[in-house]
């Protein structure tokens, strides 16, 4: 059978995103094959294509990672000219995806209203930090304020230890939020032909995956950061083997399991506290002082292989070469090389997802550089004569 196109093949998106959450939304999107064009523009380029020191490196390696396969041109929106243009760019387009904060777009004369009279069916994603109502919709936000907003980063981290800063977490959850809940609204207008302005804030998407904790404050009991314990699953953690910055994250999940961790460790224990299930429980600090002096002395690697053997939930807790170099994830195509004229072949992060009948989902263009696709954009898609263009760039609408 010949494989059929991409799942997302002939959906074009209009992305005004910017920075990481909106970005990864429509990244994901053009990964199942929409064709996603980014706005930006000479004086207001997405900040992530700059480098960032924060991250480790001088370059601008988070730019990479949510804007591969995407097209780009150069629009200088402050002029009614490229807002004219944009608009025309969204008639033909069918999402219209923005993560501004909430007035950007109304002030650019951009905003769902204004575009539903240039597009009557109209999907367009507007993702914010608090959304585009309620008493906070004006604050700023970027992804450790989601999770500090959202309870996420209060309830990450050790017990006796301040709360987790959550970063691109955030911001790709957020991401994957917003994509499903675009393709919920195109849905939706494939059935009833109706315009959607989906309204995503990225604090709500860290409160929800808190659902328990909050059961828990709602009855009136205060709940406890977890650290890396489990409520059920004694031991359950992260533990140091006989290498440095070598770990093994190990979950047992039943009375069987316990007994086939001693057997592949060679080890036992006769200790009534560490008998049952309920036992364990009762005695968490003192079971992980027990395994932990266990796994001091062993190899990660080896134990790990040995407790999956036998059932036992375990793996190395993996540093990024062993990922790169990892052959399952390679065969799978969740990592994928990639390489342009001028650019040495390097490995990209691909789609996740698998589909039986297509076989090109995932990254299939590297980033683009900026206006890198205007020839296509503005001449091929908008119609647009080199006479026209070469007179918008000379007034830096095109800029």
């Amino acid at each position: 059978m010949k494989p059929l196109r991409t799942p997302l093949a002939g959906l074009r998106v209009a992305d005004f995103t910017i920075h990481a959450a909106g970005p990864f939304c429509t990244h994901l999107l053009a990964q199942m094959g929409a064709e996603c064009i980014k706005i930006e523009s000479r004086t207001r380029p997405d900040a992530f294509r700059k480098p960032h020191a924060v991250y480790g490196r001088m370059q601008a390696a988070t730019f990479d990672q949510v804007s591969a396969n995407k097209l780009s041109v150069r629009l200088n929106l402050k002029l009614p000219e490229a807002v004219a243009l944009a608009k025309r760019l969204v008639a033909v387009s069918d999402v219209t995806a923005e993560s501004f904060r909430p007035g950007v777009m109304k002030r650019l004369g951009l905003d769902f209203e204004a575009l539903a009279q240039v597009r009557p069916d109209l999907v367009m994603l507007s993702l914010s930090s608090s959304g585009q109502s309620g008493p906070d919709s004006h604050f700023a936000g970027y992804a450790p304020l989601f999770g500090a907003w959202g309870g996420l980063g209060w309830m990450s981290g050790y017990s006796d230890g301040p709360p987790v800063e959550m970063r691109h977490v955030m911001d790709h959850s957020a991401g994957m939020h917003a994509a499903l809940a675009t393709l919920a609204a195109l849905h939706q207008r494939r059935r009833t032909g109706q315009a959607q302005h989906v309204d995503l804030a990225a604090r709500e998407v860290a409160s929800a995956m808190i659902g328990d904790a909050l059961v828990q404050a709602s009855a009136g009991e205060q709940p406890q950061r977890p650290g890396n314990a489990d409520a059920a699953m004694v031991p359950h953690g992260i533990y140091a083997s006989n290498r440095p910055d070598r770990w093994l994250t190990l979950a047992v999940r039943s009375q069987g399991d316990w007994l086939a961790l001693q057997v592949a460790l060679g080890r036992s224990t006769t200790d009534p506290r560490f008998a049952s299930v309920g036992a364990r429980r009762q005695h968490r600090e003192a079971v992980d002082d027990l395994v932990g002096g266990w796994l001091r002395d062993c190899d990660a690697d080896d134990t790990a292989r040995r407790l999956q053997a036998v059932g036992v939930c375990a793996h190395v807790s993996w540093n990024m070469q062993d990922i790169a170099d990892d052959p399952h994830l390679r065969a799978r195509g969740a990592l994928a090389e990639v390489s342009a004229p001028g650019i040495a072949p390097r490995l990209a992060v691909g789609a996740p997802a698998r589909f039986s009948a297509t076989s090109d989902v995932g990254i299939r263009r590297l980033t683009p550089a900026l206006g890198q696709d205007e020839d296509y954009v503005y001449g091929e898609l908008l119609g647009l004569g080199r006479a026209q263009r070469d007179d918008l760039e000379a007034r830096e609408v095109i800029f």
